[in-house]
């Protein structure tokens, strides 16, 4: 058993994180130590592929509120390169080094109990959440049958831009995570073009989501929203003329019984499938 560590929230807020299924956090980061110097290699990254394949376009220098500049025009020339900066920004050493940072590990401790928290490999990254885009928004949908490593797992989600009305910020069911796992159909009939982890629909999703109040927090960088792994949440529609940046981190529980018979399975990330670990779970 690791030795105790100071809880970084307060009773009331554990409290309502445990009714609620998330909990907002603001100014949760350092943001000049912890975010800036992610926005800064983005925009490096950005440069980067700007002077390989649109030497004709401009980036502006960098500046916190604008560290994405020139991505915008770089996807409306080549789509294609969109999906090269998602996979590069994961990568950025600032961000590993956040994702690991002890304050997780004392979220989860405080939150769960647990004297052993784990990192869901493949569970991190930045969404980037393009303007009218529908195949790689998230529909409502639970993290666990995405993720799988455990139950009992929690989702530290904070932006790397403000959001805006505009820009369709998360939407959070309140307490829906109180009602255990949600079934759910494998393939969107709405949008057959999704595929993965993005295919994923509840099933009844209409009726399950109106029995819960609905927040949408318009958050800053530095700030953090901790979400349960069993919360139904959505990504917004972003109709605004900038895409939408946000950080994921996931941690769970390795003393969770479902977890430990699934011996920590990841599950699409690692090629893992929802039939193939719960197919209880599975309504098509």
């Amino acid at each position: 058993m690791s030795a105790p560590c100071a809880n970084l929230l307060t009773d009331a807020q554990a409290a309502q994180f445990g009714r609620d299924g998330v909990l907002v956090v603001p100014g949760f980061y350092d943001v000049a130590r912890e975010v800036e110097p992610i926005q800064r290699d983005i925009h490096k990254i950005i440069g980067i592929l700007i002077g390989r394949h649109a030497p004709h376009l401009r980036q502006a220098p960098f500046k916190p509120d604008q560290f994405d500049s020139g991505f915008q025009d770089l996807i409306a020339q080549d789509r294609r390169l969109g999906g090269v900066v998602y996979d590069a920004v994961k990568q950025i050493p600032a961000f590993v080094r956040l994702t690991v940072s002890e304050k997780h590990d004392r979220l989860m401790r405080q939150l769960r109990g647990s004297d052993l928290p784990g990192v869901a490999a493949g569970g991190s990254g930045i969404r980037i959440d393009h303007p009218h885009e529908e195949r790689f928004r998230a529909n409502w949908h639970q993290d666990y049958p995405s993720q799988f490593r455990s139950l009992d797992g929690l989702v530290f989600w904070s932006p790397l831009l403000p959001l805006t009305e505009e820009m369709g910020p998360l939407q959070i069911a309140l307490g829906s995570h109180r009602e255990g796992l949600a079934p759910v159909l494998t393939r969107d009939p709405d949008h057959p073009e999704k595929s993965g982890a993005y295919a994923l629909r509840l099933k009844d999703e209409a009726g399950r989501i109106a029995r819960y109040q609905q927040i949408s927090p318009l958050l800053a960088p530095g700030d953090l929203a901790i979400l349960d792994f069993l919360n139904l949440h959505a990504s917004g529609h972003n109709r605004a003329q900038r895409s939408r940046w946000s950080m994921q981190i996931r941690y769970f529980n390795f003393r969770e019984p479902t977890g430990q018979r699934i011996e920590w399975a990841g599950s699409f990330a690692a090629g893992r499938s929802l039939r193939e670990i719960h197919p209880e779970l599975v309504a098509d």
